[in-house]
C-alpha cells in the first residue's frame, strides 16, 4: 500500500513539474477555434473529404445562423452540436466574422457524370426554376453569380457535389432546418431525387467566378412567399 501510493505521489509530482516546464498555450482566436479548423482547414477554405464545407467568404451572418441552429438542435451533426453547445452568442458572431474575412483560393472537386438530360435539368432549376412546381431558380436568392448576398445568404459556387446534395437530402429528411420560414425546405420538398443529384451536379461543376464575394445587401429580391413561387 505505501509503494503503491509512493508511486502515486512520484507521478504527480512529476505531471507537476512537466506542466510548470510547458510553455503556456497563447489566448488566441486561432487558437481557440482549432477544432474549426482541424475540420474546416486553417483558414476555412474546407475539408478534402467533399462534407467539411468552406466558411471562408461567407456572410457573417449566415455563419452564426449556423451555429444558433445547431446549438437549438434545427441542424443535426453530433460533433458540431457538442462543439456549439457553451458557446455565447458574442463568441459566436467572432468566429463567424473571422471566416468570414478570410480570402483563401477555391479549391477544385470532382463532379460525377452527367447525361446531356441531367445537365439541362439542373441548369434550368438553378438559372431559372421549375414555375410549375412552385420552385424558385436558385439564382433568385443566391445571386445572379450564385456567389451569396449580403448579410446571410450563402454562396453555392466551389461547393462539393457531396456537400450540396447531402444538405439537400437533410432539408428532405428534417436533419436541417432553421427558424421559420425555412424556404430551402419548402423548396426541396418540390424536387424528386433526380432533381436534387442534378441541381447539385450542375453546381459543383460551376467555375468560380473571379469576383467570388457575396453580392452587397439589398442588390438581390427573392421572390414572394419566402422564396417560393406561387408558394
Amino acid at each position: 500500500m505505501r509503494r503503491s501510493l509512493g508511486w502515486l505521489v512520484l507521478a504527480v509530482f512529476a505531471l507537476t513539474v512537466q506542466a510548470q516546464d510547458s510553455p503556456p498555450v497563447p489566448d488566441t482566436l486561432q487558437q481557440r477555434i482549432a477544432a474549426c479548423t482541424s475540420c474546416h482547414g486553417p483558414h476555412g477554405e474546407g475539408g478534402d473529404n467533399g462534407f467539411n464545407p468552406r466558411l471562408a467568404g461567407k456572410p457573417a451572418g449566415y455563419l452564426v445562423r449556423q451555429l444558433q441552429d445547431f446549438q437549438k438542435g434545427l441542424r443535426h451533426y453530433e460533433i458540431m452540436e457538442y462543439m456549439v453547445a457553451p458557446l455565447d452568442e458574442a463568441y459566436m458572431r467572432e468566429i463567424a466574422e473571422y471566416f468570414a474575412s478570410q480570402d483563401v483560393p477555391y479549391e477544385k472537386h470532382p463532379t460525377p457524370a452527367m447525361s446531356p438530360a441531367a445537365v439541362a435539368r439542373g441548369e434550368q432549376l438553378v438559372t431559372k426554376g421549375d414555375a410549375a412546381k412552385g420552385v424558385p431558380a436558385c439564382m433568385a436568392c443566391h445571386g445572379p453569380n450564385l456567389t451569396g448576398v449580403q448579410p446571410d445568404i450563402p454562396g453555392l459556387v466551389g461547393l462539393p457535389y457531396d456537400y450540396i446534395s447531402a444538405q439537400l437530402g437533410s432539408w428532405r429528411t428534417n436533419t436541417r432546418s432553421t427558424t421559420a420560414p425555412d424556404c430551402m425546405a419548402t423548396v426541396v420538398s418540390r424536387l424528386t431525387d433526380a432533381d436534387i443529384s442534378a441541381v447539385s451536379a450542375w453546381l459543383a461543376s460551376r467555375p468560380v467566378p473571379p469576383e467570388a464575394h457575396a453580392e452587397p445587401p439589398g442588390s438581390v429580391t427573392p421572390p414572394l412567399h419566402c422564396g417560393v413561387l406561387g408558394g
